[in-house]
């Protein structure tokens, strides 16, 4: 028997069957995401909120001085310029300006000391609201209360110091192209972790690099692409769909298989959403290959059995054929 002949051509099949299950992954990515919230949008409040967007909806104001009889332009803040097409795209598009804020404000030049207004927070509307039980405000609180943020800056940080009232819009619910979810969240933590003159207003640290940081993580950039900061940096929560309780650096998560294995994290966060869906094809964590293939994570029962028997096959081929080989050695010449 030609047993070189039989390990090829078992190394051949161990190959196809490789290259079809890596195949599987990357076939069912999804592409042409229409997002469900448009700027076509047109509030019924559209024109009592130009009052307001005339001016901060620019980089310039002008405004006539009555007393010197001339007009005076001045640059708007940047932290007070509003994105007309963004907010129309907010979960807050329908709202108008003084739902918000005080109604003093219609009267220009503002009062000096509307700008000390005690902002609203989410449970001041969110809060004990049987509509808005299905988002658990209460205990999204309660976690943020135990995270490292509320710890560090118990005065100074908010939930708009991540969650912009302006702009937020809830991405996981809806998403259809995971990969712009991924990049929309994980830009929320960069807006403080990668702008430095941002980050010192809440933290006397010293500059960061997030890539040094995160120079232990191979393939970093693919990582950064594919997941969200909080799957590492987040104690996972059952009945909340994103985690709030940020936990301290030394508590990320560094092992690879927490993420690549059977019982990956990512299915508790990143695909928790979807994960009712458990099977897909035969596939473990099939759903996860709706967006991408996840090594270790995404693996065919099948397949998984077919390699199984392949692998007997071949060790006792191997056994076999040592067997014959050592026989013949060992045999007595003839005299």
């Amino acid at each position: 028997m030609n047993f070189k002949f039989l390990r090829i051509f078992i190394l051949l099949i161990l190959v196809n069957i490789s290259f079809t299950s890596i195949s599987f992954g990357f076939k069912l990515k999804k592409e042409n995401w229409k997002p469900k919230d448009t700027v076509n949008f047109v509030s019924k409040y559209y024109k009592e909120n130009e009052n307001c967007l005339k001016c901060h909806g620019q980089n310039i104001y002008e405004y006539r001085n009555e007393s010197q009889g001339i007009n005076i332009r001045h640059a708007m803040s940047s932290e007070k310029i509003i994105n007309r097409d963004a907010f129309y795209q907010s979960n807050h598009k329908s709202f108008k300006c003084t739902d918000c804020h005080s109604d003093e404000y219609l009267k220009f030049p503002h009062a000096g000391e509307l700008r000390l207004e005690q902002m609203y927070n989410c449970l001041d509307c969110h809060g004990n609201d049987p509509k808005y039980a299905q988002f658990h405000f209460e205990e999204i609180d309660s976690e943020y209360q135990k995270s490292i943020h509320f710890q560090m800056e118990k005065d100074g940080f908010t939930c708009w110091k991540c969650h912009n009232p302006h702009y937020y819009k809830i991405s996981i619910r809806n998403t259809e192209n995971l990969k712009k979810t991924i990049a929309y969240d994980n830009s929320i933590c960069l807006s403080c972790h990668s702008d430095y003159a941002k980050f010192q207003l809440l933290s006397d640290k010293e500059e960061i690099s997030i890539i040094d940081k995160h120079d232990w993580l191979p393939n970093q950039s693919v990582h950064f692409k594919n997941v969200r900061c909080i799957e590492c940096h987040t104690k996972a929560n059952d009945s909340l769909l994103v985690s709030h309780l940020i936990m301290p650096k030394d508590s990320a998560v560094r092992r690879c298989n927490e993420c690549h294995s059977q019982n990956s994290i990512l299915m508790a966060s990143l695909y928790k959403f979807k994960s009712k869906e458990k099977r897909k094809d035969g596939f473990i964590n099939g759903v996860m290959l709706n967006e991408s293939y996840v090594i270790g994570a995404n693996r065919n029962e099948y397949l998984n059995s077919i390699s199984l028997v392949l692998f007997f096959i071949v060790l006792g081929i191997i056994v076999v054929h040592t067997t014959f080989r050592l026989a013949k050695k060992v045999k007595p010449k003839k005299k």
